[in-house]
């Protein structure tokens, strides 16, 4: 028996945001082929580091992990992104960087203790789709997902891309913007249950999946 494990934040733990539709666990298991099942430890409002408890919560017949953190950091910047401005350019940048090392601290620990416990691990990028969200904070996006990205590369963990993958309105909950619509956790769901059963997770290779 496989079973896998949804850690992070409300991309998957999602219930509340899908109006009485079918949440991405429910798709997740729905979709896994015979002999696998799944569980979910994510939690809608954690941050990365909150993923260090989620994992203490891993049920031992655990078999393969999926990771998605990152957003609920990004959102708790936005204030201080707001009060920054207007500022000289490189003022503006020595924040951002501020803002960039500190996620990067905090993910890399995320994956080194995801990676401690030996089971193979599926992460994903930060959507940057969500209807309405201005051009500025989607480059603001765009520092947290570097460090994703960057990080799964060093240590060879496959990516789920999320931004290529939620990329209609449809895809995003009207109760919340922020968060997948039914529709676009069906779409994440099949994504990731194609990767987590097909891909080589022995090659050690950091493919980018669509």
């Amino acid at each position: 028996m496989n079973h896998l494990i949804l850690l992070g934040d409300s991309i998957f733990d999602n219930w509340a945001y899908v109006a009485g539709g079918p949440a991405v666990i429910d798709q997740v298991q729905g979709l896994l082929p015979k002999g696998w099942q799944a569980s979910l430890l994510a939690v809608d409002g954690n941050v990365a580091l909150n993923v260090l408890d989620q994992l203490k919560r891993m049920p031992s017949d655990a078999s393969h992990l999926v990771i998605s953190a990152g957003g609920n950091d990004a959102l708790g910047v936005l204030s201080e992104l707001h009060r920054s401005a207007p500022m000289p350019i490189m003022a503006t940048l020595q924040i951002l960087s501020k803002i960039q090392l500190k996620f990067k601290t905090e993910y890399t620990e995320v994956i080194a203790t995801a990676m401690s416990t030996g089971k193979p691990i599926l992460a994903c990028t930060i959507y940057d789709g969500v209807p309405g969200l201005s051009p500025e904070l989607k480059s603001a996006l765009s520092l947290f997902n570097d460090v994703l990205l960057r990080v799964c590369a060093r240590q060879g963990i496959p990516v789920l891309d999320l931004r290529a993958i939620c990329d209609e309105p449809s895809d995003y909950s009207v109760v919340s913007p922020i968060e997948p619509s039914s529709s676009g956790g069906q779409k994440i769901a099949r994504r990731m249950v194609k990767v987590v059963t097909q891909h080589n997770f022995g090659d050690r290779a950091c493919q980018l999946y669509v």
